[in-house]
């Protein structure tokens, strides 16, 4: 096993297209009806028929990768610019030395150190269930990785703390209006409704991902070998200031204010106004201008550092458009509505929590393809909704079915923002795959059970 040489993201998702450009010329064509209701494009159920198929040949697979990025366009521009941005912030050296002071803390405190994860995942995963955090995790990585590998942890700890705390939030939502919000309208119930319920599952996904991210951590603290970036992680080490006696200096507060103020006006934006990538790139661009001139660049070394930030990013721009071609393939053959209408009749069950449990079966295979909340709820929901009265079960509980299917995400390597963040952590898929698969697991186990009180109380 040891020999086994595992392939990179480029390899697995140009292996996954090749796959899925095969499979056009197997699966039959097929298309929905849409219709239009509150500037949405909504599938009729009723209208499904079999076209022309559009086999996708080498050609296409070859085109694929340059309709992905053109399609991935904003958010491959968002990650290049933050990259920049953040490049700015750490030519301050305010991150370094801010990071110097929490490991000193941690080490010091064991009211910090039991603390730390809890708070940050519980904080990351507010956002995604409120807010719907999503790519705006994307920076986070950044700092959290050193601040994991000063603490003695690993790489997979920094990126669990944002990635999968903001994903697990978004997955358990109570209050995210791009999946929760827009799922509720398609299905005609009261938006936001049931909140109470959903309260109880955002509380116990959190806690699970609390829990399991603790015990992982403190397992790769005794003993760093443990971890699957242990390699990775060396040399990321290496690199990191030694000096962990360095103060905070008043230029460095200055730059942390400003950079902890640009975090509170995203926030602020994206709840209140409706912020989206544009606007959240805008922000950062400022940032990194303010951070520099406020920590004593000179316009020559803002500017390298900020290019030099998004040449580094150049990888995860090509991978997030990679992830996107598998979608363009798959739609420009017409076999997304054939591959779902296929699935449908898997949903009857005899019992109303069966056709629950199969629902969220469902969406999860479904989110390997369309991981956009409102995407998928525009594709799935005028299906589902209808197709749940069919077989007793609630409305409500169909949306909480189709929340859950996001608990794949950061695992699925179609997903654009989870390879992005794996290429911004340099940690290969398959790593990540197999460290997140007992978390998936514990997981599919919760929603299933959770599935089960809904049903048993006919929820509304």
């Amino acid at each position: 096993m040891k020999k086994l040489k595992l392939p990179n993201t480029f390899v697995l998702l140009f292996t996954i297209l090749a796959l899925i450009a095969a499979a056009t010329w197997l699966v039959p064509g097929g298309r929905y009806d849409t219709h239009t209701v509150d500037g949405r494009q909504l599938i009729d159920p009723s209208s499904f028929r079999h076209i022309a198929a559009t086999p996708q040949g080498p050609v296409q697979l070859l085109m694929a990768p340059i309709k992905g990025f053109a399609e991935a366009a904003q958010i491959i521009g968002f990650v290049l610019i933050v990259g920049g941005a953040f490049a700015v912030l750490q030519k301050t050296e305010a991150i370094e030395a801010l990071i110097r002071n929490i490991a000193r803390a941690h080490r010091r405190s064991p009211a910090v150190r039991a603390a730390l994860i809890p708070v940050f995942v519980t904080m990351f995963s507010l956002g995604g269930a409120t807010f719907g955090m999503n790519e705006e995790a994307i920076p986070f990585v950044l700092l959290f990785i050193p601040l994991a590998l000063a603490l003695g942890y690993d790489s997979v700890v920094g990126v669990a703390i944002p990635f999968v705390g903001s994903q697990v939030g978004f997955a358990a939502a109570f209050l995210n209006p791009f999946n929760v919000g827009i799922a509720q309208g398609i299905a005609g119930i009261p938006m936001f409704s049931g909140m109470g319920y959903r309260l109880v599952v955002w509380v116990l996904a959190t806690a699970v991902t609390v829990i399991f991210l603790m015990w992982y951590a403190a397992r790769v603290k005794a003993v760093p070998e443990r971890s699957p970036t242990f390699h990775l992680d060396q040399d990321k080490r290496h690199s990191m200031p030694v000096d962990d006696h360095a103060a905070l200096t008043g230029t460095h507060r200055a730059v942390l204010w400003i950079f902890a103020a640009a975090l509170a006006v995203m926030v602020v934006g994206v709840v209140r106004y409706g912020w989206f990538i544009e606007e959240i790139a805008a922000l950062f661009l400022a940032m990194g201008i303010v951070v520099g001139i406020a920590g004593r660049l000179d316009s020559d070394t803002l500017v390298a550092a900020f290019v030099q930030g998004a040449k580094d990013l150049v990888g995860t721009a090509l991978v997030i458009a990679l992830a996107r071609a598998t979608m363009v393939l798959a739609r420009d053959a017409h076999i997304i509505d054939t591959m779902l209408h296929g699935l449908m009749p898997l949903v009857a069950s005899s019992s109303p929590v069966f056709a629950a449990q199969k629902m969220f079966v469902m969406q999860s295979v479904i989110n390997f393809f369309i991981h956009s909340g409102s995407g998928q709820a525009a594709l799935t929901m005028p299906i589902m909704a209808p197709l749940a009265d069919l077989v007793g079960v609630t409305r409500q509980t169909a949306v909480l079915a189709f929340q859950f299917g996001e608990f794949t995400t950061p695992m699925i390597p179609t997903s654009g923002i989870t390879v992005g963040v794996l290429a911004l952590a340099r940690i290969p898929w398959l790593t990540w795959a197999k460290w997140m698969v007992p978390l998936q697991i514990a997981y599919a186990v919760l929603a299933l059970l959770l599935l089960i009180p809904p049903c048993l109380m006919n929820w509304q």
